[in-house]
Formats: structure tokens, C-alpha cells, sequence
């Protein structure tokens, strides 16, 4: 029994050489930087959502844990981390009251009401972000109203069957074209350089359209999108300095641009091997779910096998929710749901090393 016990009950960082308070605050530090070249196109509108949604979390920590342990636990970043987190996940443009909101009950509800640090089934900015796209969906809608993403949506709902022939004209979602519209001048000349320089070896050409993703622009979207840029470059930092699996995005991804690959272009009257893998990878927070949410331990399986398998079930539910169920945000309702089951992959780890150690014992 004392080995299942030890099994079950590790750390959440186990395997990783960053220490919890270590990898928190460079989790948040990344996710700061992803909001200021958000902000820098907005006016700042992402800097006061990331601000109203990391003041409550952290205030609300202090209440619920200074007469135990001080100020202990937010030196230890968790609180602050889940609130950055979550204000990537949240529209530049929404009201900022629902980042007040959302904060609290990320850590009221889903951190300590389950224990704390390391006890949460879900992953608090996850919990926080669901807890407001399901209570307020509209406010969610009327702040991305003008999104990359939320033009394919009501393309769709119009009855546009194939984006890239809607008169709005600014996304192409499938294909290997890329999109549809004219780009900034900015993207005509990277793309242009791009092409005519690194490209033309190969014989590739990049369609017009992806730089833009990566400066921000004038769109509203969630931060995590729009600071695309500066989110590349954190997810290079947590590789670098092992805050977690670096494995685990590499699956994810892998899987997820396969499936995105051969059958990304069908739901809109495309062919075979056609999706668009880059504006995949480039929008709806999947890189923030690669390398981030998925690759979160407190909330994941223990061993390499259950976080193999967790990962693939959330790549291939990813793909399920964006392009079947239509939900651009669905790497989001996979990772959440991943995390749900989690609690179930692990009562399946202990049993099979308990039985493996029995039987070995015997």
C-alpha cells in the first residue's frame, strides 16, 4: 500500500527540475509579456484585463490563506499565475468587471475549494473561463464582435458554407492559401521577404495574412491570440528552462496539425489534406493550450503513459470541437475536458503500478 500511496500523492512538479514558486512566476511573467504587445495595439485595454483579473486573485488568496500562512502562498506565484493565465484566455475587449469576476472564482471556487495548489481538479484559469462563457456568453460575443474567428462564425452561421467565399472577405480558415483579403503593408513586405529570401530555397511562398497574426493589429480577440508574438517567444522560455514536459507540446501539436492537415478544409467544402495548419497552431489559444494548460502538472496525469495518453485525447478533441463542433475556442473546451478525466486516468495509473508492484513482491 505504501507504494500506491507514494504514487498517487506526488508533487505536482515531480520531474521537473523548476521549482513550483519558480515555474509560477515565469508562467506569469511570459503571460505579462503576451499582454503588453496586446496592449500596445488596443490602447491598453489588455493591460486594465489583465490587471482586474490579477488584483482580485491575489487579494483573494491573501484572504483565504494569510492567518494559516501569511503571505506564503503568494510568494509562491500560484495565484498571480492562474489570474495571468486567465486574462489571456479573456476578449481584449470585454468589460473589465467580468476579469474582477472571473479571478475570484478561479481561486475561490476552483483552487480552494478543492484543497489548494496541487489538489484542483481543473486548472483554475480554465475553471474562470468557463464560469464566464457559459454565465455571460453574450458579453463574450459583443467583445469579440469584429475577431478574425468570430467573422468565420457568423460566416457560418449566415449559411456561408465555405469562409473563403463569404463577402466578408478577411479569413480564409482552410486551404492552403491562407487568407483571403488584403493584408496590413507590414505583412505584404515580411511575407514578400520572407518569400523572395528563406522561402524561395524550398520553393515554398507564405500567403499574406499570417504576419498579422503575429503583430496584433487593429482586431479584437483574446489577448493570448492577439500577443501572439511575444507568446511564441514564452513558449521558447518554458522549453528552455524545462517548466515543464517540453515533450508534451510536441504531441499535442503533432497530433492536432495531422488531423488539421487531412481533414481541416472538409467542413467547409474543402478537400483532403488541405487545412491550414499555420492559422491552426496561429489562433483560438492553441499554442497557449500546448504549452501551457496541457502541459500543466497539478492538473494532469502522473505518469508517462496517462500523460501520453491525456495528451492525445486533447489534441484529437481539439480538432473535434474546432472543426466538427465549430467552436473556434475548442482547444480550450478540450483542455478543460482532459482535465476532468484526469481524476479517472489516475485511479487507473495507481491500480496498474499498484498490481505491477504486488506482483513483483510476490
Amino acid at each position: 500500500m505504501p507504494d500506491r500511496y507514494n504514487i498517487l500523492n506526488q508533487k505536482p512538479q515531480v520531474h521537473i527540475s523548476c521549482s513550483t514558486p519558480g515555474r509560477m512566476w515565469l508562467i506569469f511573467a511570459c503571460s505579462f509579456f503576451v499582454v503588453l504587445q496586446s496592449a500596445l495595439s488596443d490602447s491598453g485595454a489588455s493591460l486594465v484585463v489583465a490587471l482586474c483579473a490579477l488584483c482580485p486573485a491575489v487579494l483573494t488568496e491573501l484572504l483565504i490563506t494569510h492567518r494559516k500562512e501569511g503571505f506564503a502562498k503568494i510568494k509562491d506565484g500560484s495565484a498571480a499565475a492562474s489570474a495571468m493565465v486567465f486574462a489571456l484566455l479573456l476578449p481584449n475587449q470585454i468589460h473589465p468587471v467580468y476579469a474582477v469576476l472571473g479571478a475570484a472564482f478561479a481561486i475561490v471556487v476552483v483552487k480552494h475549494s478543492f484543497g489548494g495548489l496541487g489538489s484542483n481538479w481543473l486548472n483554475p484559469a480554465l475553471g474562470a473561463w468557463l464560469f464566464l462563457r457559459f454565465s455571460w456568453p453574450g458579453a463574450f460575443s459583443k467583445a469579440l464582435a469584429g475577431s478574425p474567428l468570430e467573422i468565420v462564425s457568423e460566416s457560418l452561421r449566415n449559411g456561408f458554407v465555405n469562409p473563403r467565399n463569404s463577402p466578408l472577405g478577411l479569413i480564409r480558415l482552410s486551404g492552403a492559401g491562407g487568407f483571403s483579403g488584403g493584408g496590413s503593408s507590414l505583412d505584404a513586405a515580411v511575407s514578400s521577404f520572407l518569400n523572395n529570401t528563406i522561402f524561395s530555397v524550398s520553393g515554398a511562398e507564405l500567403p499574406s495574412g499570417y504576419i498579422d497574426l503575429l503583430v496584433s493589429g487593429t482586431t479584437p480577440g483574446i489577448i493570448a491570440d492577439r500577443g501572439l508574438l511575444a507568446l511564441l517567444l514564452g513558449t521558447v522560455v518554458i522549453t528552455v528552462l524545462q517548466i515543464s514536459r517540453s515533450w508534451i507540446p510536441l504531441v499535442y501539436l503533432g497530433l492536432f496539425g495531422i488531423l488539421v492537415r487531412i481533414f481541416g478544409d472538409l467542413p467547409f467544402g474543402g478537400l483532403l489534406f488541405n487545412g491550414d495548419v499555420l492559422f491552426a497552431f496561429f489562433s483560438g489559444a492553441t499554442l497557449l493550450t500546448a504549452f501551457v494548460l496541457m502541459a500543466e502538472p497539478v492538473t494532469g496525469a502522473k505518469s508517462k503513459v496517462g500523460i501520453f495518453f491525456t495528451v492525445l485525447l486533447g489534441a484529437f478533441l481539439s480538432w473535434v470541437f474546432r472543426y466538427e463542433g465549430l467552436e473556434f475556442y475548442g482547444a480550450l473546451f478540450a483542455a478543460a475536458l482532459v482535465n476532468a478525466l484526469t481524476p479517472a486516468v489516475r485511479f487507473f495509473e495507481g491500480k496498474w503500478f499498484y498490481s505491477r508492484k504486488q506482483r513483483r513482491g510476490q
